[in-house]
């Protein structure tokens, strides 16, 4: 597990663009299995492709993207361990993976970049394929 000292700078990147912590299980469950419309989900994590790449491309599609998700929230990788078990279950079939983000729609997963789709691109690359995904689904 890290240091929350470590991580809030992580954590800070998404919450101040917008997204909601999930720091439980049950967070996790009733923000998913409740959720109407279009909700982005970002499985942060304290490597260098989720700093480089999969973090800032999630804020330029945001920022770029006539569609957005109507509701935006993430949980962390080795810290908040039942957070992110639960939002995997929600994943599947897709293998655990973090960095990643899910898009779902009515509850439903409808679009998954695994890390290994963020490894190796920038974050225009992540951007602009976030792009497409929300004009197809939002």
């Amino acid at each position: 597990m890290y240091p929350e000292q470590l991580v809030a700078p992580m954590r800070t990147d998404l919450t101040s663009a917008g997204f909601k912590e999930l720091k439980t299980a049950e967070e996790v469950e009733n923000y998913l299995s409740a959720q109407k419309g279009t909700a982005l989900l970002v499985i942060n994590s304290v490597c260098g492709c989720a700093a480089g790449a999969a973090r800032p491309g999630v804020k330029w599609a945001l920022q770029n993207s006539p569609k957005r998700p109507e509701s935006l929230a993430t949980v962390f990788a080795g810290v908040d361990k039942e957070a992110v078990a639960r939002a995997r279950e929600f994943t599947l079939p897709y293998p655990p993976s973090s960095p990643a983000i899910a898009l779902f729609k009515d509850g439903e997963l409808v679009h998954f970049v695994e890390r290994h789709h963020i490894e190796g691109r920038n974050a225009q690359m992540i951007g602009s394929h976030l792009v497409e995904v929300f004009d197809e689904y939002c």
